[in-house]
């Protein structure tokens, strides 16, 4: 059997892999491994979800789950993911819950937690979670040892106001088009950009409980460049279902992506003194251009891993301020524990109305180089790792490219795949190379 959690938290078709019986053994077996140092004190834990309709079967399974364990549950409804994660802090909870497949269709959903302080769980802790629910529970508690579940007033409140303190600068003069995805931020982000003082026109705001992510969001970021483009709007911001991501538009309709998103606030942070250690984090992903334009400004980039969980605990292990994915989960963690994109985009807009320029011009601090990626089925990745052939051409091509190129030979965590991306000057250059090499790999696999 495979690993029950992926990059971020469970994920599968809900009713079917994820069922409510499922949720439910997940939460008490949660429970029992984060709560046992909590022994004598009462543990809580703050449920949210994004408002997928399966969601309400799948609150109120978790929520039964973790009150059979003896924690009062603090129901939030439907908010974005790091809002979760802020008010698990804010409320000095024990933990939290998140219920939401982010950018998945509707008729996906999934679990996201989070521990004591609103960070994600080390790989570790998920472990012990999956064992725990592997081997069957303890005794369940009895009488007045039994949780409660009770509503929070006031938590989207308490989200705006964290995300109002956050933002550097007032947005007054500037219009923005905001894609929610008919998903979290169908509320929270119309409101807390205009409250900033933007003049806001939200698109796909409307969830229904089966409309998520559907032909809209982040996923389809052609959505909000249409709209820019028809209500001449300074810039677009489309956010996923459950509002952890952000990629932008410029006025002209040119996509802003995570990794320009993370260079304009590099730049913006590294002149204010906020970028400590003038490092910024990001993954193995992240376009070639991005370090070239951070080696211009005088910023060290460090890679990690692809998922945002390795790109957190780099910025842990560092103290530093700045990291993400070229996806769009961009992460501030004087501000937030996890990838926030309202977060992040009232930062970019900030940083817009703060130096006068459009979002254009500031994108231009770097440029995207092409990237081709294949994906080669083969029978065994292993093989392919241990190959000289594939070695030796991959260094061939590194030759050929020099300073100018990038390759990355990445398999996949779940299934017998070889991702071959290759960065060049030309499409044309990079497209050639990760066919050759593209063919090396099927061979030794």
């Amino acid at each position: 059997m495979g690993r029950l959690f992926g990059t971020d938290g469970l994920r599968g078709l809900a009713n079917a892999e994820l069922s409510p019986e499922l949720a439910m053994s997940l939460a008490v077996a949660a429970a029992d491994v984060l709560f046992e140092q909590t022994e004598g004190v009462r543990p809580t834990a703050v449920l949210g979800r994004d408002p997928r309709a399966s969601g309400e079967m799948l609150e109120a399974a978790v929520a039964a789950g973790l009150a059979s364990a003896g924690a009062d549950v603090l129901r939030v409804g439907v908010l974005p993911t790091p809002a979760v994660a802020h008010l698990v802090s804010d409320l000095g909870a024990s933990c939290g819950v998140m219920i939401s497949a982010s950018h998945n269709p509707m008729p996906d959903n999934g679990i996201k937690l989070f521990a004591a302080g609103g960070t994600k769980l080390p790989d570790e802790v998920e472990d012990r979670i999956a064992a725990r629910m592997a081997g069957g529970g303890d005794d369940r508690p009895v009488g007045d040892r039994i949780g409660r579940i009770r509503d929070v007033p006031g938590a989207l409140d308490r989200y705006l106001d964290h995300l109002l303190l956050a933002t550097p600068q007032r947005l007054e003069g500037l219009r923005v088009v905001v894609d929610c995805a008919h998903g979290a931020a169908s509320t929270v982000a119309p409101e807390v950009y205009e409250r900033a003082g933007a003049e806001v026109i939200a698109v796909n705001a409307d969830p229904d409980g089966l409309n998520i992510n559907d032909g809209c969001g982040s996923t389809h970021i052609e959505v909000v460049r249409d709209a820019v483009l028809e209500y001449g709007a300074d810039l677009g911001i489309a956010h996923d279902g459950d509002a952890d991501r952000c990629l932008a538009v410029d006025a002209d309709g040119q996509v802003v992506d995570g990794d320009q998103i993370m260079a304009i606030l590099a730049v913006a942070m590294s002149e204010s003194g906020e970028l400590v250690d003038n490092v910024l984090v990001t993954t193995v992903m992240s376009n070639l251009g991005l370090h070239l334009a951070m080696r211009e400004q005088g910023v060290d980039v460090r890679t990690t891993a692809v998922g945002d969980r390795y790109v957190l605990a780099e910025l842990r292990a560092g103290g530093y301020a700045l990291g993400g994915e070229q996806s769009g989960h961009v992460v501030l963690p004087a501000h937030a524990t996890t990838g926030d994109g309202l977060l992040t985009a009232l930062r970019l807009m900030a940083r817009v109305v703060a130096t006068g320029q459009p979002l254009s011009k500031l994108a231009g601090v770097m440029r995207r180089l092409p990237q081709v990626l294949v994906n080669v089925r083969v029978g065994d990745k292993a093989a392919v790792a241990a190959a000289s052939s594939v070695a030796e051409a991959v260094a061939e091509v590194e030759r050929e490219l020099g300073e100018t190129g990038r390759v990355l030979l990445r398999p996949s965590g779940t299934e017998q795949l070889v991702r071959v991306m290759v960065e060049a000057p030309s499409h044309e250059t990079a497209e050639d190379a990760a066919r050759r090499l593209a063919d090396v790999v099927a061979a030794a696999g």
